[in-house]
């Protein structure tokens, strides 16, 4: 988590929300690590967690993660929840919880839908208090 909370914190100070995230081949090594970068690649799909799985599944050349970890600072999205059910991830680790915006514990539930083809182990608040902080100060910087 020490490496997602890196990119989120690289990623606010790019004027981008930070959110970090990590992907950890099933030996531990890491395979990916990004922040998010809507703003940069005017690309709303852009989310730390898409770029690491797509830069995963290419290093490993593969369309698919089984095994793999995936560590990010917040709760994914229902498009994220869905992409890492999409790429088999195994276990996904996450720091803050999203009340507004989140696919995991709120909104959608994306893992509960009878449509999710694999639902992966699921813990949070690893990193939360972090993750927390740098989201709150950046949205307070912006208001």
């Amino acid at each position: 988590m020490a490496l997602a909370l890196d990119e989120a914190r690289a990623a606010g100070a790019r004027g981008e929300v930070p959110i970090g995230a990590v992907v950890c081949a099933p030996d531990g090594k890491v395979l990916a690590q990004a922040g998010n970068q809507t703003l940069e690649r005017r690309d709303p799909t852009a989310h730390a967690e898409i770029l690491v799985i797509r830069a995963a599944c290419a290093a490993l050349g593969s369309e698919r993660l089984p095994g793999c970890r995936l560590y990010v600072t917040l709760e994914p999205c229902p498009m994220c929840a869905s992409a890492i059910s999409q790429a088999r991830i195994a276990v996904l680790i996450y720091g803050a919880s999203d009340p507004k915006s989140g696919g995991v514990e709120g909104g959608p539930r994306v893992f509960t839908h009878p449509q999710s083809h694999h639902v992966p182990e699921i813990v949070n608040g690893i990193g939360e208090v972090e993750a927390a902080a740098l989201l709150r100060s950046f949205f307070a910087a912006r208001r």
